[in-house]
């Protein structure tokens, strides 16, 4: 043990590999016999086990039918059925209630043995398959349960004799009549037992045979008749995922390296581990710079090891300022989720409020109307801060890029004031200005139009919103010197104070005052804003002075589009005819959703059609030409929005389609225009907009 200490680190080492290798070799071969012996255990008890498992879940798939078809024959109701006929009590009772019987036939039959009615899917058109002889014998038995074949396949019979329900053990009266429950055993049928065994579950006649494969379980269920003669085999087959055979195979391989690995670290760990030591020491013991170079040279860890001699003190004042960049990343996450539920919670707080308002006896019609003028918009504020933290988190992950397109700028302006100066509180003595280009472009621009317009309504909505009188000047000048597009907004609101003016434009930043208080937001929009114009390859700034407002200034590049000078930017709808509009189908999986779109389209007594998935709006749209119009959801199972439109505009490229969606980014909207739709809707729906673009398409030439 002391000659073992004395030795130096790398003997240690080279002595721990080869006993390591060695100990792993006899572990691989110790390993290879054992499982060699298991294999065939293994496989032996899980086919027990297996075959043990189908015969359990046989049963269990037929006790509800048993248990069902035991309940019905004890009906009072049912044995007067057997004497009466009357068919109206039989539609009331059994017919209604079939789908609910988890059988594809039910079959009555008389005292007498003859067939008296039956209720059947479209699986089984057969009528009366019951063999007398079956009938005999069931006035006996009281209860049976078989196979057979009918021209529609193999199926399951469940049968009883029916008595009055004053005789539960069927031995104090004679049965009135006989009662049949059937089950096709078709593709659906093997497809639950699929699911419920986790097994490839086939019906096989008895003259095929089934080839024996390795790795996989297999189970055969005879199915008997009456007369307990086997008519078909239901097969059960799981795969047998231990794979001994790779097992095996592998444990070979691995004997193998353990020999080859003996002699590779022989001659590798002197090259790479003895060597670099040696230097470390020598420099641990002199502090030799020369040999802090020599070990530098060295590769992988030891090399950088030769760095972190020479970079010590560094590291120590980069571990401090990460220390502080940590604790204001934690204030700030603190700040900004006491912000998030502060922000939620206040519209959260009304909508649950004014709901349970809402519900009150003798509320006034004019209340009603408040309170659910209350409720909307603070739904739509919860939307808006969802969709600016989702919009950050894109920015974050760089998910966003600029989508450049030509641009007539001086018409894309004067359509957004149009928009804009309508939005300003009619409670606030405010004007919105628009101060034109004194030098119009002599073509269109390139940029990306969605993002430039995003900017400029943030910081108009901004300054609306810290602006309780006065003006609004909104502004934007051409520097063909500097090829710049220079754009201002300028408020008389609150002013901003020097300190907020340093981090206006961080994330989760909010100027704080009694006013600002009472406003709602994240503090999200102008962090979003900075972010768009650095995209597009500009700057923003504000000056400001408090009490007499703020001026926003951003640029973005003058680029000429040198090949469309000109561009409209609203496209028009793709218009349908104009003749006989009623039906609209709405794609949407969700059913509170369509209800939704439903009673908001009923409104205007259009007939609403609805598909749960993308392949049934698909199928819908080809089989049904009536149809004039499609709102078709983004997300949906089967086949998504983009899918089932691709589809649909294959075959029918007039039909007009509307995208529905939860997604709320411009990117999002812009890949839906892409793709070809006419038009899209965002979630939560807008009703008026709903309208809008129906008026659109079905109106408008």
């Amino acid at each position: 043990m002391k000659k073992f200490r004395d030795l130096n680190t790398y003997f240690k080492l080279l002595l721990l590999i080869i006993s390591t290798s060695v100990l792993f070799f006899l572990l691989y071969v110790a390993l290879y016999i054992y499982t060699n012996k298991q294999e065939h255990h293994v496989y032996k008890s899980t086919q027990e086990q297996y075959d043990n498992e189908v015969s359990s879940i046989i049963q269990l798939n037929s006790k509800t039918l048993v248990s069902t078809l035991v309940d019905i024959t004890f009906w009072d109701e049912l044995v007067k059925f057997t004497k009466t006929k009357d068919k109206k009590w039989y539609d009331v009772f059994i017919a209604s209630q079939f789908e609910s019987y988890e059988a594809d036939y039910l079959g009555v039959y008389g005292i007498d043995n003859q067939f008296i009615t039956k209720t059947s899917n479209t699986k089984i058109k057969t009528i009366d398959f019951i063999p007398k002889e079956v009938l005999t014998r069931l006035y006996e038995a009281k209860l049976t349960r078989f196979y057979m074949k009918i021209p529609e396949g193999v199926v399951e019979v469940f049968g009883a004799t029916i008595h009055p329900s004053d005789d539960p053990k069927k031995n104090k009266s004679k049965p009135s009549g006989y009662f049949f429950m059937v089950r096709l055993l078709d593709q659906n049928f093997c497809k639950n037992l699929d699911n419920i065994s986790s097994s490839n579950v086939r019906l096989v006649a008895l003259n095929n045979t089934t080839n024996i494969q390795k790795d996989v379980l297999e189970s055969d269920v005879k199915l008997l008749d009456y007369k307990n003669t086997a008519i078909a085999n239901l097969v059960f087959k799981r795969p047998f995922n231990l794979h001994y055979q790779n097992t095996k195979e592998i444990l070979i391989i691995l004997i193998l390296v353990s020999l080859i690995n003996v002699f590779i670290y022989l001659y590798f760990s002197r090259k790479w581990i003895y060597k670099p030591l040696k230097t470390i020491t020598d420099v641990l013991e002199t502090g030799n710079k020369m040999a802090i170079k020599d070990l530098q040279k060295e590769p992988g860890e030891f090399g950088y090891i030769g760095y972190l001699f020479e970079e010590n003190s560094n590291q120590r004042k980069q571990l401090e300022l990460s220390k502080e960049k940590a604790e204001e990343s934690d204030k700030l996450k603190s700040s900004f989720l006491a912000n998030l539920s502060h922000e939620i919670r206040t519209p959260m707080n009304a909508i649950v409020g004014f709901s349970d308002l809402l519900n009150e006896p003798n509320l006034s019609e004019d209340s009603k109307s408040e309170y659910l003028k209350i409720i909307k918009n603070c739904g739509i504020n919860l939307v808006s801060i969802i969709e600016d933290l989702i919009e950050m988190s894109k920015i974050d992950s760089k998910q966003i890029v600029p989508n450049i397109s030509s641009v007539d700028l001086d018409a894309c302006i004067a359509e957004l004031y149009e928009t804009l100066k309508v939005t300003i509180p009619v409670d606030k003595d405010l004007e919105l200005y628009f101060v034109k280009n004194e030098s119009p472009t002599s073509g269109n621009i390139l940029t990306d139009v969605i993002k430039l317009k995003e900017v400029i309504v943030n910081l108009i909505s901004n300054a609306i919103k810290y602006t309780e009188k006065g003006q609004i000047i909104f502004s934007y000048q051409i520097n063909e010197k500097e090829k710049t597009i220079v754009f201002a907004v300028k408020d008389t609101g609150l002013g901003i104070d020097e300190e907020n003016l340093k981090v206006i434009f961080d994330r989760f930043r909010r100027i704080e005052d009694e006013f600002s208080a009472q406003l709602s937001g994240l503090g999200l929009g102008l962090a979003i804003s900075k972010a768009y114009v650095e995209m597009l390859g500009g700057k923003i700034s504000v000056s400001s002075q408090i009490k007499q407002g703020s001026v926003f200034t951003f640029t973005i590049p003058l680029v000429y589009d040198e090949t469309s000078p000109i561009l409209n930017q609203n496209t028009s709808l793709k218009r349908g005819n104009k003749s006989n509009y009623e039906t609209i189908l709405v794609a949407e999986d969700d059913n509170i959703n369509f209800l939704l779109m439903k009673k908001i389209l009923q409104l205007k007594k259009y007939k609403v059609l609805r598909a749960e998935n993308g392949q049934e709006a698909v199928d819908m749209c080809r089989e049904n030409p009536d149809i004039h119009l499609v709102f078709l959801d983004i997300k949906m199972p089967l086949l998504n929005g983009f899918e089932a439109f691709k589809i649909i505009n294959s075959f029918n490229p007039k039909l007009p389609v509307i995208a529905q969606t939860a997604y709320a980014s411009a990117e999002d909207f812009d890949k839906i225009m892409k793709h070809g739709f006419i038009a899209y809707i965002s979630k939560p729906l807008d009703k008026e907009k709903i309208y809008e673009l129906i008026d659109s398409v079905f109106h408008n030439s």
